[in-house]
């Protein structure tokens, strides 16, 4: 995939999805775990499904409106999951989402990959906004959002569907100021 970046943290690598992690994408968002913690991914999960994904990385990359990596243990090189941007380039701002695969879950891995991506995108993508959201019952998920800088914007009381129960759903942002702030106090520690 030309031109999707690759980032590397301390622990991680994010890198473009291949057409071989498929599979590997079927094992993991097929855990029911998964699907249950999230609004899009679903249960069961159909084969071929995450192949069709992996395909509309490029095209949403080169149309800059979507940055999707696949998030891999650089020791051992295991996809554990998936962190993106949905961008919206004429407000300057994304979406910020991800899933970890549940067998490596509690160990910071969605912090560590959702901080890189955000610092990308204020950083090289220049974004003034980036917010996300998460099933007011998946706390783990706020607490994430909660480390990488995010501050608290509301409730939506209901606004999921997810099998035949409403969801209600926190939102969270991040602006470009509040970036510098958290970059400042990280430099300072």
């Amino acid at each position: 995939m030309s031109g999707i970046p690759t980032l590397l943290t301390a622990r991680l690598q994010l890198r473009p999805f291949a057409d071989s992690d498929a599979s590997t994408v079927e094992r993991l968002a097929g855990d029911l775990r998964i699907a249950a913690t999230t609004a899009t991914i679903p249960h069961p999960y159909p084969p071929g499904t995450a192949a069709a994904w992996i395909v509309t990385h490029e095209a949403a990359w080169n149309l800059g409106r979507g940055l999707t990596l696949a998030i891999v243990e650089r020791d051992g090189g295991t996809v554990v999951g998936a962190v993106g941007l949905n961008i919206t380039p004429e407000h300057r701002s994304a979406e910020l989402g991800y899933w970890i695969g549940a067998e490596v879950w509690g160990r910071g891995i969605a912090t560590e990959a959702a901080r890189a991506l955000v610092d990308h995108g204020f950083g090289a993508l220049d974004l003034h906004r980036v917010h996300a959201h998460h099933f007011a019952r998946n706390t783990a998920s706020g607490r994430v959002l909660e480390k990488v800088g995010m501050r608290p914007e509301g409730l939506r009381r209901e606004a999921f569907l997810k099998w035949e129960r409403f969801e209600d759903v926190r939102e969270w942002g991040m602006l470009r100021s509040d970036w510098r702030t958290v970059r400042r106090a990280h430099a300072d520690t």
